[in-house]
C-alpha cells in the first residue's frame, strides 16, 4: 500500500508548495481557517479558473470559512454546497488515491464530471490526470478513512 512516506518521496522532484498533512486531519483542508486558501469554489465552475474570494462574501461550512467572489456565488454554494465543494475535503485527490492525505493549492485543479478535484501541485495534477477515473475510484475507496491515519 502507498503510505505517506512513499507519497512524500514521490513528490521529492516536485517543488514543495504545500506541506503534507501528517496527523489525524479535519474533514476540510483549510489554511488559517480558509477553505481552498480563500479561493471561490463556485468560480471553478462558472469562470473555469481559480478566483480569489472576497472577505465581504463568506460562509461557514463544515468547520471552515469559504470565500466567494460575489453574492451570487455564495448563494449558489449555500443552496448546494456539495455541488461546488472540492472532493475529499479539498485535500489532494492524487494523495487520496494513494491512501494518503496532502495539502493542495488552488491552481492545481480539475473539474471532472461535474466535481471539483484539487491537487498538491500542478505537477502532481499532471500525474493524477493520466488516469482520472482510476484515481477517483481509488480515492473514493480510501475516503474518508485516510483522515484518521
Amino acid at each position: 500500500m502507498f503510505n505517506r512516506r512513499s507519497f512524500l518521496c514521490s513528490l521529492a522532484v516536485t517543488p514543495l508548495l504545500a506541506r503534507p498533512v501528517l496527523a489525524a486531519s479535519p474533514d476540510i483542508f483549510a489554511v488559517d481557517g480558509l477553505a481552498i486558501r480563500g479561493t471561490d469554489p463556485v468560480a471553478y465552475f462558472t469562470d473555469a479558473m481559480p478566483v480569489a474570494g472576497s472577505p465581504d462574501h463568506t460562509l461557514m461550512w463544515r468547520g471552515a470559512t469559504w470565500k466567494f467572489a460575489s453574492v451570487a456565488n455564495r448563494a449558489a454554494f449555500e443552496a448546494d454546497p456539495t455541488a461546488y465543494a472540492p472532493q475529499y475535503g479539498g485535500y489532494c485527490a492524487y494523495a487520496a488515491s494513494k491512501g494518503a492525505v496532502a495539502t493542495t493549492v488552488p491552481e492545481a485543479w480539475t473539474v471532472h464530471e461535474g466535481k471539483l478535484y484539487l491537487n498538491y501541485s500542478t505537477s502532481v495534477r499532471g500525474i493524477w490526470s493520466q488516469d482520472v477515473a482510476g484515481n477517483i475510484a481509488l480515492a473514493d475507496a480510501n475516503w474518508p478513512s485516510i483522515l484518521q491515519n
